[in-house]
């Protein structure tokens, strides 16, 4: 029986060179409930790079998705609330370690999208994870520190206690696509709050990522949803959405931020509007308060 030659066996059992293999291109979706659906609009729209270059199509959010996203932290809510301070630091310290065992990659799409040298890029993403393990360690603190035993007249304990306001909606910075993605979210989930947010619409792919650690760092399903997309279409619904408790119109140009306030106001919705965002400026407590209520109990003495 005639047998192959040893040179065709060889260039039959060859394994492909690098050059010759085609990369498995990753598809960029929302983050709803603690899973990655795509838009239920089936819509996308392409995000180029700082030098025009298209890196991905990401899902385009629809009102639907806005709706699904807003009944997923509703669901969360009381879970996330109820758990203990100390609990939620842990699971923020967590994230923090999911991103620094994926610092290159965060290094390489925060470059990608915003351009300059990875040197600046590496910087951003270093921000990113220190911002995570500042609001892990304020988690079991910031009570201490705002609440406190009230002086009364009467044979009565008075304590006075912050508590999370609720389902937060947050518009994410436009230009910081990491940092100002993690400056806005983790105080309003660090005191017990669960979150909507909505980012950066030119920049979101490093805030996909970022979700896809948060799906593996314990934080439970439905404590913070990602959608993607347009801000200005969005954001109309998010702020005059009733199960939706406060909005943070961080990424929202000051001039648009009027005919937002006038829709949340219909609906008794605390709005935070702060300056611009600076990601150099020290991240404080500011944001820790601006989603929180303060409960005052009374006890009598003696029983």
């Amino acid at each position: 029986m005639p047998t192959e030659s040893k040179s065709k066996r060889s260039a039959a059992t060859a394994k492909p060179s690098p050059a010759d293999r085609v990369a498995v291109r990753k598809t960029y979706k929302l983050y709803i409930g603690g899973a990655f659906p795509r838009s239920e609009s089936g819509r996308s729209y392409p995000v180029t790079g700082a030098s025009g270059e298209l890196l991905a199509h990401a899902a385009q959010a629809s009102r639907k998705d806005l709706r699904d996203a807003v009944v997923a932290a509703r669901k969360a809510f009381g879970g996330w609330s109820g758990a203990t301070a100390y609990n939620r630091g842990q699971i923020l310290y967590r994230i923090a370690e999911m991103m620094e065992g994926r610092h290159a990659q965060f290094t390489a799409e925060v470059q990608a999208a915003e351009g300059g040298s990875q040197a600046a890029a590496a910087a951003q993403v270093d921000a990113a994870i220190d911002r995570w393990v500042w609001y892990a360690g304020w988690t079991d603190k910031y009570a201490q520190v705002v609440g406190g035993a009230n002086p009364v007249a009467g044979p009565y304990f008075n304590f006075s206690l912050p508590e999370p306001a609720g389902v937060v909606g947050v518009i994410a910075p436009q230009q910081e696509s990491l940092v100002g993605f993690v400056s806005v979210v983790a105080p309003v989930i660090a005191t017990g709050n669960t979150v909507v947010v909505v980012a950066s619409s030119d920049r979101p792919l490093p805030a996909v990522s970022l979700a896809e650690a948060l799906a593996t760092s314990d934080l439970p399903g439905g404590v913070l949803n990602l959608l993607t997309g347009s801000a200005a279409e969005l954001a109309p619904w998010l702020a005059a959405h009733r199960d939706v408790n406060c909005i943070d119109l961080t990424g929202i140009a000051p001039a648009d931020r009027v005919p937002l306030a006038e829709a949340a106001a219909d609906n008794v919705k605390r709005v935070y509007a702060p300056p611009a965002f600076d990601p150099a400026a020290d991240p404080g407590t500011a944001r820790l308060g601006a989603f929180t209520e303060t409960k005052t109990v009374w006890h009598p003495m003696g029983v």
